[in-house]
């Protein structure tokens, strides 16, 4: 297998417009994900104006996660086809309906539909990556999609500014707001965006797309290791909260603002991610950042005082933040450029969806043990695991094939 070439960051310029075009995307991305992220601080209204059982609330935050992570495969295959461009502007406007309906109704079926087909929007992801891809040389495709992934920044927004926001209008007015930013976007991305000059349409049906993306090794590599650093943001924010008030004894606001940081600190660490990669290579940097990741958690499942819990937890952010950035420098980079978004869609999914297991995992262990350390020592274990795989799958052969290229040329 070829190399990163990770050390030639003065290689070619982008296209002009390619900036451009990244930040139409990077906004794009933020406002879908903006939407996306919008049930789960309007779940406790629901809970107590319904009467919804806990497992109601949980379906009802769950619904969008789920799809949105599951239809990144069909979506990142269908961006390959017809571009950027027009996806991004058709699914801001898809995303309109489910967030009128959500403004308009109440009832849980209803919510539930709502939900579901808002979960749409966390596929946005998919769609970018094959269209900021193809307006960068190989070489400042790191750093290109790490500035992108800041995008899921939304989730952060929705998480911040629902409840303020709902308490000074109302629950409707938040989904109205978002209603006519999606609007907004579309009318943005459609006007602003173009896809690349050297991009072209992949004529092939989507489903032998699919297939020939997912026969490829490399596709199954980063899924599994996506499903590790993205998979473990997502679970830590999830259940981060959880965490600091049961061992820590903090306050819901003290809670949540600390989770806030952590997720705001791997959201910032993406592009650093994706520009180490660029310097240093996708697998150096992912071992580096597992490897972090491993420690971290090992240190966390003894259970240290708060100031050095805080500290190891930005650690494993940081870590897990330039994990993610590393992956996808490594998508861009050795995918073949007509599968790109097919790529994306399997390893976006994967991520998305490994954020569900471990919540599950630290929730069982603690009601067994009353102590999250055998959770956090699974995760420790999963990072040193993901590490081992990188430096054997990636840095190994590639020395290999070096040596063997070497060997051919002097010969």
């Amino acid at each position: 297998m070829a190399g990163d070439g990770g050390r030639d960051v003065q290689g070619a310029a982008p296209e002009r417009g390619a900036w451009r075009a990244l930040i139409v995307a990077t906004f794009a991305y933020t406002t879908t994900f903006w939407a996306w992220g919008l049930l789960s601080p309007l779940a406790p209204d629901y809970r107590v104006l319904l009467e919804l059982a806990p497992l109601q609330v949980s379906l009802l935050v769950a619904v969008p996660v789920i799809l949105g992570s599951i239809a990144r495969i069909p979506l990142g295959a269908v961006t390959d086809r017809y571009g950027g461009r027009l996806v991004f502007s058709l699914l801001c406007l898809v995303v309109i309906p489910p967030l009128l309906l959500l403004a308009a109704f109440e009832a849980y079926p209803t919510l539930l539909l709502g939900a579901l087909l808002l979960g749409v929007s966390g596929a946005s992801f998919a769609v970018g990556v094959p269209f900021v891809n193809a307006w960068f040389p190989p070489e400042r495709r790191g750093t290109a999609l790490g500035i992108y992934g800041l995008g899921g920044v939304g989730t952060g927004i929705a998480a911040f500014t629902t409840q303020p926001f709902a308490g000074v209008t109302s629950r409707t007015g938040v989904f109205l707001l978002v209603a006519a930013v999606m609007f907004l976007t579309a009318a943005v991305t459609w006007t602003l965006g173009r896809d690349a000059r050297g991009w072209e349409p992949q004529l092939a049906p989507v489903r032998e797309r699919l297939r020939k993306a997912l026969s490829l090794r490399l596709t199954l590599d980063l899924a599994g290791l996506y499903a590790i650093t993205f998979g473990g943001f997502v679970a830590f924010g999830v259940y981060l909260p959880t965490y600091l008030q049961v061992t820590y004894g903090l306050e819901v606001g003290d809670a949540a603002a600390r989770t806030g940081g952590f997720i705001l600190l791997a959201t910032l660490a993406r592009p650093v991610g994706g520009m180490l990669a660029d310097r240093f290579g996708g697998p150096q940097v992912l071992v580096w950042g597992l490897g972090l990741v491993g420690f971290g958690a090992f240190a966390l499942a003894f259970e240290f005082p708060l100031t050095a819990a805080t500290a190891a937890f930005l650690v494993v952010a940081a870590a897990l933040g330039t994990g993610n950035g590393a992956v996808f420098a490594l998508v861009g980079r050795r995918s073949p450029q007509t599968s790109v978004g097919a790529v994306t869609g399997f390893v976006g999914a994967a991520g998305g969806l490994g954020g569900f297991l471990p919540p599950l995992v630290m929730g069982a262990a603690f009601q067994v043990t009353g102590s999250y350390a055998i959770g956090l020592m699974l995760l420790s274990i999963v990072a040193f695991a993901g590490l081992i795989y990188t430096a054997w799958r990636f840095i190994a052969e590639d020395r290999r094939a070096a040596r063997q290229a070497s060997m051919h040329s002097n010969g």
